[in-house]
């Protein structure tokens, strides 16, 4: 008797390609297991065959095979942790060693990418997690569902706010920052690894980079493996400190992004291209996103922290699987984590003034609050004028210059012999031949001027998303020095041990006042140069269309 699996979970299978769609609690014909790389072979009882990701499906009992007309819907993620265990997942489950065995590979753990190689977003990561507060990770879990798990199982676990993503892999143990204020956190930092903040004439900064840095990305290109079952887009990075190019996966970026996410919450991260499935392989989509892509890595470059930071430099620099796997590991288990991290920090020793930290702080609420919706604005007008050059704008030239030209040609067909005649309506021709050129000339020009535009508010809508999580940060801190003021004054907490509570505090400020500072001063050349290119864009279109109108003019004066 053939083996028969039921679906745990939905899948949506690539249009033009063998993956086959499948619904929960469906009941399928087990064809092939050695495709490879976790996926398999099935048939439907419609007869429809194709491929599957084998961890979402579960082999069934013969006796369960024998009753499947009636086969209950598959268990979710929320059924109790022993159900798993006994029913799906025993030592000797050979879906359960598959997703093991691949836990940490290059691809295989990776296998999926949600936003640009496989489809919606319940289909992402189907590896096995990792959290030490939860019962049990199930391995093959949909990412949406592990969040479920999670936060079922660790209240302490924050939801993720704007374009921050929740964290997939740390538990939430690590990212509190009650270990670090109450000094219980054990962490021995190297000197290379230690970051500096200064005091200028600006007020308190990171220090500056002293071997400054940048990284193209260049030459995405369309891959493939399985025989062009599964098509991906590569990114091709060069970092000119040594000239050596990776080649990186958008879920590659994804990965990264999630792991400085939950390492630098004082510090808010540049944002990656919007997640793109439908047409994710037309060739001005892959550039846009190549383009996103580089005002990301630009903002990473030029940060002081984040361009020297451990999991960036492994991200730029490894090119070897062995290594790559390890680095992947000690990412996922750094103990320097949220607030953690400032074990790291070494500041002046000047004890801040909590009224002028709360007047900053609150200076920058308004800020980005406002700047957020601007921002939005901004990058709401380059999509509406990007539509209009390249739709009714480009329409109307072109039914200008089709008007002109359906006149010349009338007033050619009385011509006769008069010469004057004769140049008037070529004259009248070139004419519409120019508004058509025009036209053509609308549909190109949002690459040049709108586009970079829109693509540079990009980068300033999800950094302003990711400001008030970070206050959210420095205010928890804040509360919880509070808290231990109270308690001192309760002679439930020793005068040193608070001491000690208000240092690290300061020392949390200091980074909040140095990254409200960076950003001021990046902003600020960043923008002023973007905008000085964009006025250069648009002076230039407007002067070639004054430019084709002059010339075209002259010809009624000969």
């Amino acid at each position: 008797m053939a083996t028969q699996v039921q679906a745990l979970y939905d899948f949506t299978g690539e249009p033009g390609t063998t993956e086959m769609s499948i619904t929960c609690g469906e009941v399928l014909t087990l064809l092939n297991t050695e495709i490879g790389e976790g996926w398999w072979e099935g048939k439907k009882s419609n007869g429809e065959t194709g491929l599957f990701p084998a961890a979402y499906v579960r082999k069934l009992t013969p006796e369960e095979s024998t009753q499947t007309k009636a086969a209950p819907p598959a268990p979710r993620y929320d059924q109790a942790a022993d159900d798993w265990g006994e029913q799906h997942y025993s030592a000797g489950d050979n879906n359960y060693q598959r997703g093991v065995s691949q836990e940490d590979g290059w691809d295989d753990d990776w296998e999926d990418d949600t936003y640009s190689e496989i489809g919606p977003a319940q289909q992402q990561n189907k590896t096995s997690q990792y959290n030490q507060q939860s019962s049990i990770v199930i391995p093959g879990m949909p990412i949406n569902d592990y969040n479920q798990h999670i936060d079922d199982t660790s209240s302490n676990y924050s939801s993720s706010v704007g374009t921050v993503r929740k964290n997939k892999f740390a538990p939430s143990s690590k990212i509190s920052g009650e270990s670090y204020l109450l000094a219980t956190l054990n962490v021995e930092v190297p000197d290379s690894e230690k970051v500096y903040i200064i005091q200028d004439e600006d007020g308190y900064i990171w220090s500056p980079i002293t071997q400054p840095y940048i990284v193209t990305v260049a030459s995405p290109k369309k891959e493939s493996k399985f025989k062009g079952i599964k098509s991906f887009i590569a990114y091709q990075l060069t970092p000119s400190f040594n000239n050596i190019q990776v080649s990186r996966r958008y879920k590659h970026f994804d990965w990264l992004h999630e792991r400085l996410q939950e390492k630098f919450t004082l510090i808010p991260i540049p944002p990656l291209p919007d997640k793109q499935i439908s047409g994710r392989y037309d060739e001005q989509l892959i550039e846009r996103r190549r383009v996103q892509l580089q005002e990301f890595v630009d903002w990473m470059c030029k940060h002081p922290v984040l361009s020297r930071s451990e999991v960036w430099q492994h991200f730029l620099t490894c090119t070897d699987e062995k290594r790559w796997k390890a680095g992947k590991r000690q990412a996922e288990k750094d103990n320097l984590l949220g607030l953690n991290y400032c074990v790291s920090l070494v500041v002046p020793e000047k004890a801040l003034l909590q009224s002028q930290v709360d007047h900053i702080t609150e200076q920058c609420h308004t800020f980005i609050n406002s700047v957020d919706t601007a921002i939005k604005s901004v990058s709401s007008m380059c999509i509406v004028q990007t539509k209009r050059f390249q739709g009714p704008y480009k329409s109307d030239c072109q039914k200008i210059g089709e008007a002109f030209y359906s006149l010349g040609n009338a007033l050619s067909l009385d011509e006769g012999t008069i010469v004057s005649t004769s140049k008037l309506t070529s004259a009248i021709k070139m004419t519409g031949g120019v508004y058509i050129d025009i036209g053509r000339m609308y549909d190109e020009q949002p690459k040049y001027d709108w586009e970079p535009l829109g693509d540079k508010f990009h980068l300033y809508k999800g950094i302003a998303a990711s400001f008030p999580d970070v206050l959210a940060n420095h205010k928890g801190a804040v509360q919880k020095k509070r808290e231990c003021e109270r308690l001192t004054a309760e002679n439930k907490m020793e005068v040193a041990q608070l001491n000690e509570v208000l240092r690290r505090t300061d020392v949390i400020s200091y980074a909040l006042l140095a990254e409200i500072n960076h950003f001021k001063s990046e902003r600020t050349v960043d923008i002023k140069a973007t905008m000085q290119k964009f006025l250069k864009q648009q002076i230039n279109f407007y002067k070639k269309i004054v430019d084709k109108l002059e010339t075209t003019l002259r010809y009624y004066d000969d």
